[in-house]
């Protein structure tokens, strides 16, 4: 059993940044790891994923915004998210999966608002 312990977010002004973190208990043979958000009363969104590789894929409303990175060795995965906006408030979940299967974190608040 992986379990997943993200951190960041918050409250955050319209056009600031912040950063989350994705810190994985051990990992048997990474594939991606990624975030996903949501807010009440909508499907959880994708928003970014990095895979074994290093590529990262970004959905439309986030590209070019924020940035997942990862270290390896730290089995931790980030979100540094620019620019924010009003509709990136949302409950953001980790998501890794590896050779033993997918878990999901507990996911951590962040909240744009003025």
């Amino acid at each position: 059993q992986v379990q997943l312990v993200e951190s960041g977010g918050g409250l955050v002004q319209p056009g600031g940044s912040t950063n989350l973190s994705c810190a994985a208990s051990r990992t048997v043979n990474i594939n991606r790891m990624g975030w996903y958000r949501q807010t009440p009363g909508r499907q959880r969104e994708w928003v970014a994923t990095i895979l074994d590789s290093g590529s990262t894929l970004y959905a439309d409303s986030v590209k070019g915004r924020f940035t997942i990175s990862r270290d390896s060795t730290k089995n931790t995965v980030y979100l540094q998210m620019n620019s924010l906006k009003v509709e990136d408030t949302a409950m953001y979940l980790c998501n890794v999966n590896d050779a033993s299967g997918t878990y999901w974190g507990q996911g951590t608040p962040v909240t744009v608002s003025s």
